[in-house]
Order: structure tokens, then sequence, then C-alpha cells
């Protein structure tokens, strides 16, 4: 993924309405992760929420997670950690990309 296709994934475009419907997870609920910090949609400067593409592709992981039966706590702990990896296996990619 280019610099510039990260940055537009990261870019908060919709609203919840919008992310609720090409969800199909409630505003409510939407609500709900954000305060369990498992989303983090960009505010407006009136302090309305603006969901990413990154944000549509984690709330499609939370909803996976869910079905397996997985609490809210457990899913924190698991997209920190999904996290955590991806940082660390981009940091290996480039320390092998200098060795070489």
């Amino acid at each position: 993924m280019t610099s510039e296709s990260q940055t537009r994934a990261l870019r908060g475009v919709y609203g919840i309405s919008v992310m609720s419907e090409l969800s199909g997870v409630g505003p409510q609920t939407l609500r709900l992760y954000e305060r369990r910090g498992l989303l983090t949609p960009t505010r407006t400067d009136g302090g309305t929420r603006r969901y990413s593409e990154a944000d549509l592709e984690t709330l499609g992981r939370i909803t996976a997670l869910i079905d397996d039966g997985v609490n809210l706590v457990g899913i924190r702990l698991i997209l920190s950690l999904e996290a955590e990896n991806a940082v660390l296996a981009a940091r290996i990619s480039q320390l092998t990309a200098e060795n070489d």
C-alpha cells in the first residue's frame, strides 16, 4: 500500500449513519465501541464523528470476533496485539531490507 493510499484509508469520510448502513452495525453500538476503545473515529471541528476505510475494516474484524464469541475486553486485547504485531513485522521487513 502506498503512502497516499494509506493516508486515504485513514481519512474520516463517513458519518455515523453511513457507517452504520455500510457495516450493518447500529449507531448506538458504534458509539459503544468507541467508548470501549475499539474504534477511534476522527472528529470534525464541530465534534461530528467521521469514520475511515480503516475504521470500516476494523469494524469488520470486531464483528467477526463477536461472531466467534469473544467479548469486548478480549476484542480490545486482540486488536492491540494485532496492531503491535503489524508494527513489529514492518520493522523486521525494514531491517531485512537494510541488510540486503
